[in-house]
């Protein structure tokens, strides 16, 4: 009866919630500069407006997809017991009509007035993330980031696409970076949290192999990031300023890492974790100034 009661009074602060919505900022902000990257000029209007809305709600609708998958271990883990679902404000037929909703609009959003590849690309990227990843690989190997980080890195393809209906090297080189970026931060994150993964038998890598394993893991992918940051320079992608903006940024991501590996501080991992954020932005904000400033200068 307590439950009925709390469902009843759900809101649309509540719904927004369960769309995670800090992580499809993020995902629709790597998507907006794949589509300004994909043009010399500024994007057509229609494609800009339309694919930001699609890929939004398709990320949104995979974030509540996996809450509801995940709401059994979310109600054990103190990071994510206070989500709607494992409060009992929203119930998982709630959830998963919204989750539907999302999913039905945002694909015929983008099929109809967008491009199929891209509604394509969305949808898979979707399942990838929502299915594939929270249902089999999380559960299955440390490794699940590593293998699952490929829904996440798909943000710029689907932005690039909505925008020129076509997979470029270059749109797969920001799929790259986003790929390479996501085990160094969210092993940081994993390591902060690995009594509560533990608890509830997630196998991440702090938890089946160590913590002192998985520190060497994140600098070795955060070398491996800095080295690949530097290909869009080298490609003729982009120019000086991305390469300054990405050596700085690599290297205070770099410092981070030599630093946990070294060290001892428990605080250092969410440091890491939320200076990974922080990283991701500026080095995609960098791109797009550098590509309006290298068009505006005849470079």
């Amino acid at each position: 009866m307590r439950t009925e009661s709390m469902h009843s009074t759900a809101d649309w602060r509540d719904y927004y919630e369960l769309t995670k919505p800090r992580v499809v900022l993020l995902i629709v902000f790597t998507a907006i500069v794949g589509m300004f990257l994909a043009v010399p000029g500024l994007p057509d209007l229609v494609g800009l407006i339309v694919g930001t809305l699609g890929i939004g709600m398709a990320a949104s609708s995979a974030a509540v997809v996996n809450q509801v998958l995940d709401s059994r271990i979310d109600m054990n883990m103190l990071r994510t017991r206070g989500r709607p679902l494992p409060q009992g404000k929203i119930s998982e037929a709630q959830a998963l009509r919204f989750a539907s909703i999302l999913c039905i609009v945002s694909m015929l959003m983008l099929g109809l007035l967008v491009n199929v590849l891209t509604a394509v690309l969305t949808f898979c990227s979707l399942i990838g993330y929502a299915i594939v990843y929270t249902v089999f690989l999380k559960r299955a190997t440390p490794q699940n980031i590593v293998i699952g980080g490929a829904a996440g890195a798909a943000p710029p393809v689907l932005g690039w696409t909505a925008i020129t209906g076509e997979i470029h090297s270059d749109a797969l080189l920001l799929f790259l970076i986003i790929f390479v970026w996501t085990p160094p931060h969210f092993w940081a994150l994993a390591i902060a949290k690995r009594d509560e993964y533990a608890r509830v038998e997630i196998p991440m890598l702090p938890v089946t192999h160590g913590v002192d394993l998985t520190r060497q893991f994140i600098l070795f992918y955060t070398v491996l990031l800095v080295l690949i940051t530097v290909l869009p320079y080298l490609t003729g992608m982009s120019g000086m300023i991305y390469l300054l903006a990405a050596l700085g940024l690599g290297a205070r991501f770099l410092w981070y890492a030599v630093r946990m590996r070294q060290g001892t501080d428990d605080e250092l991992p969410m440091r890491v974790f939320r200076y990974s954020i922080t990283y991701l932005m500026f080095l995609f904000a960098a791109l797009l100034v550098d590509h309006y400033f290298i068009i505006r200068i005849g470079i």
